[in-house]
């Protein structure tokens, strides 16, 4: 638990007893002050290399139980200072309490944590901590901290681990090079916690004693130790023994300090190693009298060095240290291997100059940047050959230099470019099939295929189409060329791009690279394209122009669809922009692929829609004239292609002297449609004409024809027959039946010269014809005045998707009502409503017809 009590005030297990003078009160943090609990240089170097090695953004060692004592860190934790704090506002009051390590990938959903101010400001998103141990005793703890909340691996706890282990020898380090007086409580907390052992050695007599810890750590008692400085010779290794007596005797003869590390080997054959530190004491004649001092086992210092080199040297990444003079002292074994193209010895060398590449580039620039700023870069950059590769870099300042942290991301950065080239890939098919797609004019969306890969694939696009069916076929097979489209990235070289393109395809000859292309259906490219390609082009303006456009390299790529060669893409690439790659290549044959097949689609749909036009409008005759009425009537073919055939219009007269009009709509929007269309009509006209009955009973005798003949459809029908017998300028009756079709409209006009609009529906609309010969037909009168209009037409005029029938047909009375009133001829009346009520492609075909009763 973290007290608040002062510090502990016996002497050091062993040592002298300390006086009262000596004995430290509470401290204070003016009194303990980050220059006096600093910490050794080592222990700065092993926190700051916590997160150097755990990628965390900031790293501390903090010192227990009375006192928090920020030792080290790195980051937001740099600073240093002794504070108390209560123990239940500290993230590593958790890890001491608990004796073991806390791992909190997410703080802020923590319970254990996320009260704690640190984590409720936002400092701390993450946080990995391990406890310091000495002799089974927690002494402190060493932390990484993140402000983002992150995973935490299973290896990122053993390496911190390990680390404490390190950090927990080198506290006996500070308790042994730290003043006596300002630094008591680190002297007092390595002994008591750390197994610090004293010994006192009289120069005048060569008397050595021991005290108890010592005697534990040299593995002999006070009946074994000879007591003399030979005796302890004789325990050091047999490899260190005159240096340690060099040192000795170089202490004695300066009255000076006396301070090294050195093996033993104690009676079993176990070899440990021992950090001591001693002081020359001088009698009253001015001469050395006595050396006094301390020792600990430093085996886990020694190690903890050794095993932070061997997990350097085993990283899968690559690290090295330069110093202040930007020379290597440190590579591992990764960094090696990644750097050996260069050099196999990199150890003494400056980087600038063993890496020449490295100046003016972003390594230099993000070094530098790091030691003058102090902060950590991190960054990718590409180093050229010999090393040929991209570069993850990640750089720690520190006071003796730069550590430098490195991954071989070339093939990431490879998968990362072709992923992004699978995307720029699918964005650019998407476009080019959406152009290719949403507008009717099919060839107009070919032509638009410039734009989409300029400048994504090249510099510069011409879309050359084919009209023929073998381009090469013919003697002058230029003619059956044509470009839709050409695009430069350049604004000011686009009019060059168009005036080469106005010029190029009488110029080119037999042996030109679009011949060829075309002659054998396959992707041509060419090299020093300034001279190769107009190697095949008559000399004149397409030649100037051509020259002009500056292209390196010149693609030519044939849009086939069925074996057939629908047209040409023809791309330039200036030498700044590179070559094609196999990539783009790809994909340009895929894209011209689809453009071929639209082109080709597009061409048979047309061929086809044409063909059930034409048999259409062949049924639809003009309408007879009239001196009693006017008739007028319209037909607008659907926008897409093949979309034509299911409605038509008829007005005739009959023998009795009745003018008979009709509307009608065959299921389907197709060649069979139009040619069922056309045997309803003709039955329908034929018995209308020969047979005396109404409309109603017209229709009814058409049921029973389509049934005898088996004609296998069904349509929605108007027929209206107007008695003329009357008088010009006097009311018409008329009667009409109506089979499953939309209502009739009437505009009537009224006394005061405006209009109203009647829309004539039967309360249940009979069926369509052909499902019942049997269903019984209803025949409606009206009356209609001089002046007034009779509107009759198919559902492609007020039927949409998403919109209700009863909606379109309001929509049409309120137009009909607004042009009735300015339109006094027919035919211009029937072109407003056309050109108001469709859509700009409209997916149905109409048929309109309208009678107006003669004033």
């Amino acid at each position: 638990m973290i007290s608040e009590t002062s510090p502990a005030q016996s002497s050091p297990t062993g040592g002298p007893p300390a006086s009262a003078a000596d004995t430290p009160s509470e401290p204070s943090s003016s009194e303990l002050g980050a220059s006096s609990l600093a910490g050794t240089h080592r222990v700065d170097r092993l926190v700051e290399l916590s997160a150097r090695l755990l990628g965390a953004s900031s790293a501390r060692m903090t010192l227990l139980p009375d006192v928090r004592t920020v030792m080290a860190g790195l980051g937001k934790s740099a600073h240093r200072a002794l504070m108390k704090w209560p123990e239940d506002d500290a993230l590593c009051a958790v890890v001491v309490n608990a004796g073991g390590p806390l791992v909190v990938p997410d703080a802020a959903s923590d319970d254990r944590v996320n009260a704690l101010p640190a984590v409720v400001s936002g400092e701390v998103g993450s946080y990995l901590g391990a406890p310091l141990l000495a002799d089974s005793q927690v002494i402190g703890a060493l932390c990484v901290i993140d402000g983002e909340p992150r995973e935490w691996r299973p290896e990122d706890l053993t390496l911190l681990e390990q680390l404490a282990e390190t950090l927990t020898a080198e506290l006996r380090v500070a308790a042994l090079t730290n003043s006596q007086h300002d630094d008591r409580l680190v002297w007092q907390l390595a002994v008591d916690a750390a197994g610090v052992g004293a010994w006192d050695w009289d120069l005048r007599n060569g008397d050595l004693r021991w005290d108890d810890r010592l005697m534990d750590l040299f593995g002999t008692d006070a009946g074994s130790f000879g007591g003399t400085i030979e005796a302890f010779q004789e325990m050091v290794h047999p490899e260190d023994r005159e240096r340690v007596g060099q040192l000795l005797g170089e202490a004695i003869a300066t009255c000076g300090l006396f301070a090294t590390d050195y093996r033993i080997v104690q009676p079993g054959g176990e070899v440990r190693w021992v950090t001591s530190r001693g002081n020359v004491l001088v009698g009253e004649d001015g001469k050395a009298a006595r050396l006094v001092g301390a020792a600990f086992d430093s085996t886990a210092a020694q190690d903890g060095e050794a095993r932070v080199t061997r997990i350097l040297e085993s990283m899968p990444a690559a690290f090295y240290h330069l110093d202040t003079d930007w020379r290597f002292t440190f590579v591992n074994a990764e960094a090696e291997r990644l750097l050996g193209a260069v050099t196999t010895r990199l150890v003494d060398e400056v980087v600038w100059e063993l890496f020449p590449e490295t100046v003016g580039s972003e390594f230099e620039r993000q070094y530098r940047h790091a030691i003058t700023s102090g902060e950590h870069q991190q960054f990718e950059a590409y180093y050229p050959a010999p090393l040929d590769s991209w570069y993850e870099v990640r750089a720690w300042p520190s006071p003796d230099g730069l550590s430098v942290y490195f991954l071989d991301i070339t093939e990431r950065r490879r998968t990362e470019a072709e992923l992004a080239h699978s995307a720029e890939r699918s964005r650019l098919l998407a476009e080019v099939t959406a152009a290719l797609t949403d507008t009717l004019d099919t060839e107009k969306g070919v032509g638009a295929l410039a734009k989409l890969l300029v400048p994504s694939v090249a510099d510069w696009c011409i879309v050359t189409v084919a009209d023929g069916p073998d381009p090469l076929s013919s003697h002058d097979w230029r003619r059956d060329l044509r470009d839709l489209g050409w695009w430069h990235h350049d604004p000011a070289e686009r009019d060059t791009l168009a005036a080469y393109a106005a010029v190029r395809i009488p110029a080119l000859r037999d042996s030109s690279f679009q011949a060829r292309a075309l002659r054998s259906r396959a992707t041509l490219l060419a090299h020093d394209a300034r001279n190769a390609v107009v190697a095949g082009m008559e000399p004149g303006p397409a030649v100037d122009r051509y020259r002009e456009l500056d292209p390196e390299q010149a693609l030519f790529v044939p849009m086939i669809r069925r074996g057939r060669v629908t047209g040409l893409l023809t791309l330039g690439r200036s030498a700044e922009r590179g070559p094609f790659t196999t990539q783009s290549v790809e994909m340009l044959n895929d894209l011209a692929g689809r453009a071929a097949l639209a082109l080709d689609n597009a061409r048979a749909y047309g061929a086809q829609r044409d063909m059930a036009e034409a048999l259409q409008r062949s049924l639809l005759t003009a309408p007879p004239r009239s001196e009693l009425v006017e008739v007028a009537v319209r037909y607008s073919p659907a926008a897409e292609a093949a979309q034509v055939g299911g409605d038509w219009y008829d007005a005739f007269v009959r023998p009795s002297g009745d003018l008979v009009v009709v509307i009608g709509d065959v299921v389907g929007h197709d060649v069979e449609a139009a040619g069922a269309m056309g045997q309803v009509r003709g039955l329908l006209r034929g018995i209308a004409v020969t047979h005396p009955g109404t409309p109603g009973e017209v229709l009814g005798s058409v049921d029973l024809a389509m049934e005898a003949l088996q004609v296998e459809t069904t349509a929605t029908v108007v027929a209206a027959a107007f008695d003329q017998t009357g008088e010009p300028g006097s009311p018409l009756k008329v009667t009409w039946s109506n089979a499953g079709h939309p209502p009739v409209l009437v505009v009537l006009p009224q006394p005061d010269g405006s209009y109203r609009v009647e829309v004539l529906s039967a309360e249940a609309p009979d069926l369509l014809l052909g499902l019942d010969a049997d269903f019984p037909r209803d025949d409606h009168t009206t009356t209609l005045p001089a002046g007034a209009l009779l509107l009759l037409y198919t559902d492609g005029l007020v039927e949409r998707r998403g919109q209700d029938l009863d909606d379109g047909v309001d929509e049409l009375c309120g137009v009909l009502l607004e042009e009735a009133s300015r339109a006094p001829d027919l035919g211009a009346l029937l072109d407003s409503l056309l050109e108001r009520m469709l859509p700009p492609q409209s997916e149905d075909d109409v048929a309109l017809v309208a009678v107006r009763v003669r004033g």
